[in-house]
Parts: structure tokens; C-alpha cells; sequence
């Protein structure tokens, strides 16, 4: 097989997103909750999740999240190409690794899922680019150098995209997401662990909200917010 990327699966994960720029990163090892933030997500105008492989119920969550067509989901922390065949199974729309594993990527490709490997080094962009990949997480931003060494790895790789993920926050994000070179970025902080252990379903909704405000969405685009923030009312219980 060609270590090239098929046309179907170079197609860039951000574009799976449609048009949305923060990814809500989630842990969630109640199954039945899923139904509750999967409305949360949506009343916030962010129908996106990416639901890591960190729990056991990680499938079964989503599983749980995929059943809804109007919800975009994609697995995270997909460490083998075991993962990427159960997420995928389970109604991934795209694949999001810590780091760049080329069985991983091929199997994606096989599959004709998009997928986003994470990256740190120059080398391994290098790498990515070997595999015909032009868009990838870079990860653990903060820990690796922040929006200093995105700029940096831009510099040398302009043809790249970025999606910083790890340590970013609310105030942090509008930061990379104003650099060209970042097509979206990651985080928790508006599906925190405490939120979904508490089922605060509004406040998640309100942080989706405000998420969405971050970046410019088009009018006919279905995430576009009115206003920045605050819980939205009547979401779950």
C-alpha cells in the first residue's frame, strides 16, 4: 500500500468539524450521560466531542454520542490500530492520537477515516508529511512550548496545520486560534470532569456557548452563537 494518504481520508479532520475551531475533548465513564451532554453540546452551538480512550466505557460513550447525525464525534488517545478499528466501529467520523504512529495513520487510511496524529518535533511533522498528512495536533501545547513553538514549527513547515491541544484554557485559546497556522484547538474546559460528574448540563451548554465565540462562524453556519457565555437554560438535569 501507498504510504500515501487516498483522497478520501486526506480529508482534513478540521474540515470533518464543519467550520468549528474548539474541540471539546471528553472523559466520561457514565454511559448514561452521554444522552444528557450530547443536548448540552448541541444547545451550546458546538455539536462536536471527541471522546478520548481513556475509560473502559470510552466505545459505549461513543457509541451512545454517534447515535445523534447531527452530532460530529470523533475518538481521542487512540494509541493502535485496535483502537482506531473499535472507535470506528463505534461511529468515529475521525481519529485524534497523542502521537504519530504510521499503523495507526495507515489504518485510518484503509478505513477512509480522517485522522490528526500528535505531534511535538520538527521530525515529526517530517514525518507526517511522509504520510502525505498536512494537518495534525500538537501535543501537549503548553507543556511543548505553547503558541511560541507553534510559531516556530510554522515557520518551517508552512504548508502545515495545527490543532494545539493540552493545557489549553478559555483565555489561552483565542491566542493560537488568532494564528494562521492553527486550524482549531482542543480542550476540556467547557466538558470539565466536575461538570459531567455533577451533570451541570447548562453550565456545560454556557461554556459551549462561549466557545463558539472564540471564532468567527459564518450566519448560515448551524454553531454560530449569539451571545458569549453564561448557562444556557433547560438543558438535561
Amino acid at each position: 500500500m501507498s504510504a500515501l494518504v487516498s483522497e478520501s481520508a486526506r480529508l482534513s479532520p478540521t474540515a470533518v468539524l464543519g467550520g468549528h475551531r474548539v474541540v471539546p475533548v471528553v472523559v466520561l465513564d457514565d454511559v448514561g450521560a452521554a444522552p444528557a451532554l450530547s443536548e448540552a453540546l448541541l444547545a451550546g452551538g458546538l455539536p462536536v466531542a471527541e471522546v478520548t480512550f481513556r475509560t473502559p466505557a470510552a466505545a459505549a460513550v461513543l457509541r451512545r454520542l454517534a447515535d445523534r447525525t447531527d452530532l460530529v464525534v470523533g475518538a481521542g488517545t487512540v494509541l493502535t490500530v485496535a483502537h482506531v478499528d473499535e472507535a470506528v466501529q463505534a461511529g468515529a467520523r475521525f481519529i485524534v492520537s497523542p502521537g504519530l504512529s504510521a499503523a495507526v495513520v495507515r489504518r485510518c487510511v484503509d478505513l477512509g477515516v480522517p485522522v490528526l496524529p500528535g505531534v511535538a518535533t520538527a521530525s515529526e511533522v517530517m514525518q507526517a508529511l511522509d504520510l502525505g498528512l498536512d494537518t495534525v495536533k500538537f501535543f501537549p501545547a503548553e507543556a511543548n512550548g505553547g503558541l511560541t513553538a507553534v510559531k516556530a514549527l510554522a515557520a518551517a513547515f508552512p504548508q502545515v496545520r495545527f490543532v494545539p491541544t493540552g493545557g489549553i484554557t478559555v483565555d489561552s485559546a483565542p491566542t493560537y486560534l488568532a494564528h494562521p497556522a492553527v486550524a482549531a484547538v482542543g480542550g476540556s474546559w467547557m466538558v470539565a470532569a466536575d461538570l459531567l460528574a455533577s451533570g451541570r448540563w447548562d453550565e456545560v451548554a454556557g461554556r459551549c456557548v462561549a466557545a463558539t465565540s472564540l471564532y468567527a462562524v459564518s450566519p448560515g453556519d448551524p454553531g454560530a452563537a449569539s451571545d458569549a457565555g453564561g448557562p444556557v437554560e433547560g438543558v438535561g438535569s
